[in-house]
Parts: structure tokens; sequence; C-alpha cells
């Protein structure tokens, strides 16, 4: 035989637990989440670390093996002297090799082959900037009659752009908490991240132009890499509790 009042008591007990559940259930539902994206932008004005020229060296022969020999022996004197002013770290690569007829086109008479144009373009990549100029004249002096363009970089390992990337980052997670907190909550979580960096300046281009060859001592030719802008975006799907 049961006791009634061991019954009530299991009875009240288990009353008691279905209140507990349903009360730590309605309290899971009342935290809600939801999503919100945020962007953030940093800009850094900093000096480039790498040097990009491009030169040619131009040969002319009324016959075409003469216009590519002579081309291909002031392309290795140009490499040469390049290499002993950047010194080994310098990079040179081909970028264009062009040997083509010229023709004599005056009128009432069929075109004729009257020599031959050889070009090879090499673009030189360094580091040490200082040297920029020494480098052009060094060309210059070695066989190469074209500079076609300079131009100013930043390395993809620079720490400059891990730092625009970092200051636009913390501007993108500050929005976020400003939110959060305005919904009485917090942020948990980062779900997605989108980045871009864009590097951007007034580079010191040249248009092509025939060098001075001549050995005369005279001042390296002036080089001013000025300053780069580094743009870095930040786009976060962060999950907010409120």
């Amino acid at each position: 035989m049961h006791h009634p009042s061991r019954w009530r008591s299991s009875s009240i007990f288990l009353m008691a637990l279905c209140i507990l559940f349903l009360t730590a259930g309605c309290a899971r539902k009342s935290n809600r989440t939801t999503k919100v994206t945020v962007a953030g932008e940093a800009t850094n004005r900093v000096e480039p670390d790498t040097a990009v020229v491009t030169l040619s060296v131009v040969t002319q022969s009324p016959q075409a093996l003469t216009a590519q020999q002579e081309n291909a022996r002031k392309s290795e004197a140009v490499a040469n002297s390049v290499k002993a002013i950047a010194g080994s770290t310098v990079e040179i690569k081909t970028s264009d090799y062009v040997l083509q007829p010229q023709y004599d086109s005056r009128s009432n008479s069929l075109p004729k082959i009257v020599g031959y144009d050889a070009r090879n373009t090499v673009i030189v990549t360094m580091s040490d900037l200082k040297n920029v100029g020494a480098v052009i004249d060094a060309a210059s002096h070695a066989g190469a009659n074209s500079i076609d363009g300079i131009s100013f970089a930043l390395r993809q390992t620079s720490p400059a752009r891990g730092q625009a990337l970092a200051d636009a980052t913390q501007q993108a997670m500050n929005k976020a908490r400003s939110i959060a907190g305005a919904l009485g909550g917090r942020v948990l979580r980062v779900v997605e991240e989108n980045e871009s960096s864009t590097v951007g300046g007034v580079p010191e281009t040249y248009d092509s132009f025939k060098a001075d060859t001549t050995v005369e001592k005279r001042a390296p030719t002036p080089i001013a890499a000025g300053l780069l802008s580094i743009r870095s975006n930040v786009q976060l799907i962060v999950e907010v509790e409120s």
C-alpha cells in the first residue's frame, strides 16, 4: 500500500523539476543571436621598398643576323653592368624581344626591306632604391638606349601591409562591438572575413627616350621614390548575442 504523503511529495518534486526545465528553456530562447555585417578601412602612407625599371636595347643593321648579334652583345653587357651596381639580389628578366624588318615605302614603288631592328626589353627589379639612378646610368653606358619606365612598389611581405590590414580589422571589430552593445549583448564569433588591399601613389614614370650613352663623368640620374598609399578594406560577418 502506497502512503499518501509520500505520493504527494513525489508529485511536488516532479512538478518542480518540470518548472525548472521550462524556465531554463525559456531562458535559452530569450538569448537570441543575429548576424551583423561590418566593414573597416585603413589607409597608410609609407616608403616603397622595391623599384622596377624597364629598359631596352635597340640595334639596327642592314642584315638581320648582324642586328641580332649586336643586340645580344649589348644586352649581356647591360645585364652585367646592372648586376655590378645593384648587387646579386637584383632580378633581371626579359619582357619582350622583337626582330623586325624596316621598309622603304616611298611612293610609286613596292615596299622594300632596307634593314632590321632588334629590340630586347628587360625588367629590372631591385630593393636598393638609392642606386636606381646609378643603375640607369650604368645600363645606358653599356648599351641600353631606351628607358621605358620606372615605378615603385611594395612587396607582399611588407610589414606596412600587415599593419594596414590590422588597423582595418580593428575598426570593423569596434563597429561590431558597438552594435552588440546597443542590442544589449556581445560579439560571439566572426563567421566570415573578406579583405582586400591596394597600393597606389604617383610613380616616377618616364616616357621612352633615347638614353645618353656618352661616358662623360657626371652626377647620377636623380630618382625620387616618393610615398605610396596602402588602403586595406575588411568586411566581417559576426554573430551577435542579444
